[in-house]
């Protein structure tokens, strides 16, 4: 099964009803694959924890391919996508959290400079202090390469993006209705330089309405991508308290903004603050804590590397012929110069060292 194939399975797994991000990595970790998950016995299904019999026989009704090829539909006339677990681009540091989404919507474009990211989030309902200092935070640390993540509300979130956009960084917004959904509707324009210098994420389905309860979900994703979580200003029980509360649990760094002791807004910051979260008086304070935690991240994932494998010379001069689409034998022999017996030996070879992929009629295509 090709990639693209694999990647329409999850997309189908994570559209049957019932199905969420806790379920949908039980039922990988029983049966490996989504494909697998559609094609299991009834009886096997409803031995995998949270699986009911009513559930067990919605899966069963098989692959939703309709709901699929309307999802593809809309995410194409969106001019988006979608990453799984598998995708190579799906951030890495939310794949840790207990419950990552198995399918992520994406406008724009997640890069790996984006692993460096803070997240700046707080209140709806804001002061002229809170917006300076949210703007302020988010245009010093996009200076030193830091991703601004925020949620794209009213007040703080949109300051946030604006503060990166303006100074020429990077953000990215993560969403609680569908990336086609552009929520609340003053942020059109917000939404679209988000787009050209960031992404928009959701694991909502596309036209996704911002229903309630899509927002305390939305920010375990908010605070899973992150090395930590800025609160500027918070009222008590104000959904970024949710986020700082994610962060700590998926031990994120949790700084706050301290406020006018007494003002509503500054009563989630400031308890914050007293229980144990690092205050907040400029960007240094952020960057001397995430930064060395940054630099142990990138030692240790450099550490885990293999070796990859090593190429001949006529092997390399192979490879450089080659694309992602399918080259047919004739074409590499060929451009390559090579004999026809030698050049079957070498693709062999470059198959077992899993660089390269087969297909039928004697077409041959570099392994994503």
């Amino acid at each position: 099964m090709t990639t693209a194939e694999e990647s329409l399975y999850w997309l189908g797994l994570s559209l049957t009803p019932g199905v969420g991000a806790v379920l949908f990595k039980r039922l990988l970790e029983r049966f490996e694959t989504p494909e697998a998950v559609f094609r299991a016995p009834l009886k096997d299904l409803v031995r995998v924890e949270g699986v009911g019999e009513k559930l067990g026989a919605e899966i069963k009704k098989g692959f939703p391919e309709k709901r699929v090829e309307d999802e593809l539909r809309r995410l194409e006339e969106a001019g988006g996508s979608f990453l799984t677990w598998r995708n190579e681009a799906y951030p890495r540091r939310l794949l840790e959290i207990e419950d990552p989404p198995p399918v992520l919507y994406i406008r724009g474009e997640v890069k790996s400079g984006d692993e460096l990211s803070v997240a700046v989030v707080g209140s709806r309902k804001t002061t002229p202090y809170g917006r300076m200092f949210a703007e302020r935070i988010s245009r010093d640390l996009v200076r030193h390469g830091v991703t601004i993540v925020s949620g794209m509300a009213r007040g703080i979130d949109s300051v946030a993006h604006w503060g990166a956009i303006t100074e020429g960084g990077r953000t990215i917004a993560v969403l609680g209705c569908g990336i086609d959904v552009i929520y609340p509707p003053e942020n059109r324009p917000l939404f679209g330089r988000i787009h050209d210098q960031g992404a928009i994420l959701s694991e909502f389905p596309m036209g996704s309405l911002p229903e309630g309860g899509h927002f305390p979900r939305r920010n375990r994703i908010i605070s899973g991508m992150v090395l930590g979580v800025v609160v500027v200003e918070a009222r008590k029980g104000s959904g970024s308290l949710i986020t700082a509360r994610y962060a700590l649990e998926q031990g994120r760094e949790v700084f706050a903004v301290p406020g006018n002791v007494g003002t509503e807004g500054s009563l989630g910051t400031n308890r914050l603050i007293k229980e144990g979260a690092k205050l907040v008086e400029s960007s240094e304070d952020i960057l001397e804590e995430i930064l060395p935690q940054w630099s142990r991240e990138k030692e240790i994932r450099q550490e885990d590397v293999p070796a990859g494998p090593v190429f001949s010379e006529e092997e390399r001069r192979v490879l450089s012929l080659m694309e992602v689409t399918p080259v047919h034998i004739d074409r590499l022999i060929r451009e390559s110069g090579i004999e026809a017996g030698r050049i079957s030996s070498l693709l062999l070879e470059l198959e077992l060292k899993g660089a390269i992929v087969q297909w039928p009629g004697k077409c041959f295509s570099k392994k994503l």
